[in-house]
């Protein structure tokens, strides 16, 4: 009875997980569109009705703000991801070494780590990679990382895959209080385990050892160190060659990145002479992938290794219209369109984070006269981003140094970039 009380508990567990991260496995996929797109929907209804507060008349059929185009399907919709981080935390077996993902909350103080074994949207190979670090820490002295102020060292695990057969495993690290022999001896063990012991099994191409103090970490802030094997992995998308560096930007479903960046050029409309702004362009892909359009690309990103890997792509594919600044777009984008004086068509796209555009950046946008079509790619359009919205349509408001010409929403078309999940990547189209 123990023994089957115990493998129903288990069983349970893993349902919470795929609950929690896939909420909509049980779903047949064409029921999972038809709720995301009603997602989308109430989405754009809220804008026009935030719209229409403002004083815009932004009321289109169906109470939205602009026509709603079905969403778009996922081409592949298991096991699409080429990115998964895993976390290290006490399982539901009381194990402080498993290694997986969360089911709880820290309000209710019922958090435990659960093996993605169940989890629909995370690839094979991921899950090697997660179970050979876990059986590494678990015959490593050093205890796990769960709370900073307690010490412990093994932290997060990030893989990344790529469709060239590439994989790239980042493991995170808290140094605490130990001292550069012990940390060079922490490192050497690892690499053993990967390249000659169980771990060489997970046929790593790259291996990076991050030794972190804070949750999140930038490589300026706490550099990846390369262990073992090449220091970036590739993909290939649209007929390109793309590099990828441990914290770049990159699509989380290659193939459905496909389906967005083709659909991105036909809404950019754009002629030969046209300038396209990439804003957040991450490793360049939407800018390389359209350069063939355009007269000219300019990307902005705040990674420093992205903007590298976005030049090295460039030149790697013979794409020769194309320029990348670093730098926080809300420091380099004001001052790139000040002085624009350039009379081709000009053209953006932003790509940001779930945290939308710092004001600034949606200030230069709307007061570049020349920029007349923007198209906004949001992975959460309820968030932040329906500031964002808001902002680049308002009425002219000169105490948020909001100058230049209303844009308007004209077409919505959703993406699923994400099955088996809630979430789904909006197209907005704005001109004005």
């Amino acid at each position: 009875r123990n023994e089957d009380s115990s493998s129903s508990g288990h069983c349970l567990v893993l349902s919470r997980l795929a609950n929690a991260v896939t909420p909509l496995w049980r779903l047949p996929y064409q029921e999972q569109l038809q709720v995301k797109y009603e997602s989308q929907r109430k989405i754009l209804q809220t804008l026009a009705s935030r719209l229409e507060e403002l004083g815009i008349d932004a009321q289109k059929p169906g109470g939205l703000c602009c026509p709603l185009q079905p969403v778009v399907p996922s081409p592949i919709i298991n096991s699409y991801r080429n990115k998964s981080t895993f976390s290290v935390n006490r399982g539901p077996d009381g194990n402080p070494k498993t290694v997986g993902l969360y089911v709880g909350t820290g309000r209710e103080r019922n958090i435990v780590c659960v093996k993605a074994n169940r989890v629909e949207n995370i690839p094979s190979k991921h899950k090697q990679v997660a179970q050979c670090y876990e059986e590494f820490i678990s015959h490593s002295p050093l205890d796990s990382c769960i709370l900073f102020h307690e010490g412990g060292h093994w932290r997060e695990l990030v893989v990344r895959t790529t469709r060239c057969g590439h994989t790239m495993a980042i493991i995170t690290f808290h140094p605490q209080q130990l001292g550069q022999e012990a940390l060079a001896t922490q490192k050497a063990l690892l690499k053993e385990f990967f390249t000659s012991g169980p771990g060489a099994a997970c046929a790593l191409t790259s291996l990076y050892f991050q030794e972190s103090t804070m949750t999140r970490c930038s490589h300026e802030q706490a550099p990846y160190q390369l262990l073992h094997g090449a220091p970036h992995i590739f993909e290939e998308l649209l007929g390109l060659r793309f590099r990828i560096s441990p914290d770049a930007f990159f699509q989380v479903n290659t193939a459905g990145a496909e389906v967005l960046y083709q659909a991105v050029g036909e809404l950019c409309q754009a002629a030969g002479d046209t300038v396209l702004l990439d804003i957040c362009c991450g490793t360049g892909t939407i800018g390389l992938s359209l350069a063939h359009q355009v007269s000219k690309v300019i990307g902005v990103e705040v990674v420093e290794k992205a903007v590298e890997d976005a030049e090295w792509n460039a030149a790697f594919n013979g794409i020769s219209n194309c320029e990348f600044h670093s730098g926080k777009a809300e420091a380099v984008l004001p001052q790139l369109l000040a002085s624009w004086e350039d009379a081709r068509p000009l053209v953006a796209v932003v790509n940001p984070s779930r945290a939308g555009l710092h004001h600034r950046v949606v200030r230069a946008i709307r007061n570049c006269r020349a920029i007349r079509r923007l198209l906004y790619i949001s992975c959460k359009p309820e968030g932040e981003a329906m500031r964002n919205f808001l902002e680049l349509c308002c009425p002219p408001d000169p105490r948020k140094k909001l100058a230049g010409e209303p844009f308007a929403p004209v077409l919505a078309i959703p993406f699923d970039m994400f099955p088996h999940t809630v979430h789904c990547e909006l197209v907005l189209l704005f001109t004005r």
